[in-house]
């Protein structure tokens, strides 16, 4: 079976993983200003707060795992308040060893193992947009343990080290991804596979991509009727089924054109188009400009 969350984690191509131990004593704040790529934290021991830009702050207390996909500016802190000692993560050299907050002196009153990684993929916007801005897990045991190996290979250079990191930062974000109540997600990927319904024309549209779907036919597929399927899956997505549809091919296609040796015509038929011609005018209306260009344009990034 088709599993469109694995799909689309695979097509992100996360990679250049780097974590750090973080810790704090006595009154601190930390405010860092947007970084766009994702971040990710587990918590090792004691509590703090973290108050992410838009958003009702949350504690984060040991066993708890934070992930955000494009981490938007956010302060984090200890119970007491201080003032925030504020940080460019776009502009911090990558620090050595432990990090420390507040009271320097003494054993750590909280400490947590965060870090952060890159998307690979030309379309990562598109499918950051279907996930969660802020991901908070409790009380998943596998969550700690893989960003533990994270960290392990992050600070060794062994061989095979960015292929096992690439493989474990996927996993990670899968086991974090399906832990969360789906149900009660904000519109996206989660909130619509949470939906028996919804998830079974889902899963048909990223099992045959090239097929010609209506609208009509994934509503009998998720056994709705037309209007009612369109609204439900506008509601709990934030795209229409078509919109969804195209989003997907397109960041499909974008991959087979990153690849080399896949000709224009084979990545039309398989993303859905009877030639290379309609295919061109619609990659080109989607992503502004021309496939040919778009796969140049990769190619010469890849060597250089």
């Amino acid at each position: 079976m088709v599993d469109p969350l694995a799909e689309v984690i695979a097509l992100l191509r996360p990679r250049a993983v780097y974590s750090k131990v973080i810790s704090g004593a006595g009154a601190w704040a930390v405010r860092y200003s947007s970084f766009g790529q994702p971040s990710f934290c587990t918590m090792l021991e004691g509590e703090c707060l973290l108050a992410v830009d838009g958003q009702e702050p949350i504690t984060l207390a040991a066993g708890d795992f934070l992930l955000m996909p494009a981490t938007p500016g956010f302060t984090m802190s200890s119970a007491a308040p201080a003032a925030p000692v504020f940080v460019d993560p776009l502009a911090q050299p990558a620090p050595e060893g432990e990090i420390r907050h507040g009271r320097r002196d003494g054993p750590p009153e909280v400490r947590m193992l965060g870090g952060y990684f890159a998307f690979d993929s030309p379309d990562a916007a598109l499918m950051v947009s279907l996930l969660p801005s802020v991901l908070h897990v409790r009380g998943v045991e596998r969550l700690p343990l893989l960003v533990q190996l994270v960290r392990g290979e992050s600070i060794e250079q062994r061989p095979g080290r960015e292929l096992i990191l690439s493989r474990l930062v996927e996993v990670l974000l899968i086991e974090a991804l399906r832990s969360a109540p789906g149900d009660t997600a904000p519109p996206g990927l989660l909130r619509a596979l949470a939906d028996a319904r919804l998830a079974t024309a889902i899963r048909d549209m990223h099992g045959e991509p090239a097929r010609a779907w209506t609208v009509d036919e994934l509503a009998k597929r998720a056994a709705l009727s037309r209007s009612v399927f369109f609204e439900r899956f506008s509601r709990a997505v934030g795209l229409s089924p078509m919109a969804y549809l195209l989003g997907w091919r397109m960041a499909l296609a974008k991959d087979l054109l990153g690849r080399s040796g896949v000709a224009m015509a084979e990545v039309a038929e398989r993303v859905g188009y009877s030639s290379a011609s309609t295919f061109s005018t619609a990659f080109s209306r989607h992503v502004g400009q021309a496939p040919g260009r778009y796969a140049r344009l990769q190619s010469a990034a890849q060597q250089g």
